[in-house]
């Protein structure tokens, strides 16, 4: 099979990567700041150290600062909480509400293997 974008991968690798850190940071501002939307009423502690995580490593991995350990971070952090917070409801992701993080945790598995890539902080400090 023909990879007809194979040639822009560098760049559509940087767009993913972008959009699923921006999206995870998203994840942590709500549990943190309650921005954009309202987050939980009241955080725990685990709560409150998911919020800094999903914060800090979604921006990195958005800006591509070290991308590839947050995204290793982030990984293990969706594992968690998928054997914590959904499995004990099902085995299966789609009957237990886990989907969303079975597949962030592969995402963050395969951005962590491959770093920060084009258009990132890493870049722009490794010309230097």
């Amino acid at each position: 099979m023909e990879r007809f974008l194979g040639k822009y991968s560098p760049y559509i690798y940087a767009i993913v990567r972008f959009i699923a850190g921006l999206m995870f940071a998203m994840h942590g501002s709500q549990k943190l700041f309650g921005w954009p939307v309202a987050g939980p009423p009241h955080l725990t502690g685990l709560l409150q150290a998911a919020g800094i995580i999903e914060l800090v490593c979604g921006l990195m991995i958005a800006l591509g600062l070290l991308a590839g350990y947050a995204a290793f971070l982030a990984a293990g952090e969706m594992a968690f909480a998928y054997f914590i917070q959904h499995y004990p409801h099902g085995f299966l992701p789609i009957a237990n509400q886990g989907d969303l993080a079975v597949l962030n945790c592969f995402l963050f598995l395969y951005i962590a293997s491959q770093g920060s890539g084009t258009w990132s902080i890493d870049r722009l400090l490794k010309r230097k």
